[in-house]
């Protein structure tokens, strides 16, 4: 009887010891694991510095007898083109032109880069976090100055468009270190978006909301409503539609001392179809006015195809900001925008 007890203990203890000895494996394999994986991560931040460069600044890396020439002229043609909805010309980026040996050090930094080059063999070729991070560049080199304008027209868009998901991406990076949370937003209109904390409140109501920024000489400003389902459909009469009823909500909702609040009528507004939160919407840019009073600024709306609660939500942003470049204002009021999730 004795030697069964102790037979019966044995094999109780040794698996005990096997299934504690299993665990600690287990745990030591984990641990590994995750040091591994931070030591990774260490040695991609340790080798890639922070990028550097303002919002919408695009540095362009080509020889100065190039740059003051055709295909100077090509590259500002495209990259230099003016940005639609804006009552002043103002330029898609900002360019800072330098010469290939000074691409070194903190030049190589930049956010956004272009390199052009007359080589052997015509190229075209993409480079992501290559000397920081976040990055993005472009290498155009071509045989001649045929060739490399002939490459500049074919992947202009392409080139443009990446850029631009690069500075949204860096300006929502950076609106998020200063959130002001807004509970309202989700709990009347059933959605989330990240808005600075420089924004407040100026008009609340049911489903209504105006938000408001300072800024030297004016303001920025988000407008928040919804309109019944199938409100805006697509066709020719959109655009016209889209203007008939911001001018009725402006002129409702958007109190002025004298004139209303409309969409300046002397420019026909840009209107694109684009996807916000897996949504269909559209987008529209122009200007406002305010009859009698000499005030304007440009404006951008979305008009999001809600189906599932069966409406059409509008985000609108606009500045007033007389005398100032408005082209920065407006690309935060479409990166905040941007941000949005239905609930």
């Amino acid at each position: 009887m004795l030697l069964f007890f102790l037979i019966s203990f044995y094999h109780k203890y040794i698996c005990t010891m096997k299934k504690l000895i299993l665990a600690i494996i287990c745990a030591l394999t984990i641990i590994s694991c995750a040091e591994k994986k931070k030591e990774t991560a260490e040695k991609i931040k340790g080798s890639l510095a922070q990028s550097l460069g303002k919002i919408n600044e695009l540095s362009v890396v080509m020889d100065n007898e190039l740059w003051k020439g055709a295909i100077g002229d090509t590259v500002r043609k495209y990259f230099g083109a003016e940005v639609p909805g804006l009552p002043q010309e103002e330029p898609l980026f900002s360019m800072r032109q330098l010469p290939i040996e000074a691409f070194t050090g903190l030049a190589q930094r930049r956010r956004t880069f272009l390199i052009v080059e007359q080589g052997k063999k015509s190229s075209f070729t993409t480079t992501k976090n290559k000397f920081a991070t976040p990055q993005l560049g472009f290498v155009i080199r071509g045989l001649d100055a045929t060739d490399i304008a002939r490459l500049i027209q074919e992947n202009a868009a392409t080139i443009i468009s990446k850029y631009k998901q690069v500075e949204t991406r860096e300006k929502q990076y950076r609106i998020k270190k200063s959130v002001e949370y807004i509970p309202q937003l989700k709990e009347k209109m059933g959605i989330t978006l990240k808005i600075p904390s420089a924004y407040r409140v100026a008009k609340e109501e049911d489903k209504f909301f105006w938000l408001r920024k300072d800024i030297t000489n004016g303001d920025m400003n988000l407008m928040i409503y919804e309109l019944p389902s199938g409100t805006i459909v697509k066709d020719s009469n959109a655009v016209a539609n889209i203007v008939k009823i911001r001018d009725s909500v402006g002129s409702l909702k958007i109190p002025t001392t004298s004139g209303k609040f409309i969409t300046e009528k002397d420019y026909a507004p840009y209107q694109y179809e684009t996807i916000l939160d897996n949504k269909f919407a559209f987008e529209t840019k122009g200007t406002w006015e305010i009859k009698d009073r000499y005030m304007a600024g440009p404006f951008v709306n979305y008009v999001i195809d809600d189906r599932i609660n069966n409406r059409q939500l509008v985000v609108e942003g606009f500045v007033l900001a007389p005398s100032v470049r408005k082209r920065n204002h407006m690309f935060e009021l479409e990166a905040i925008i941007k941000t949005i999730k239905f609930e």
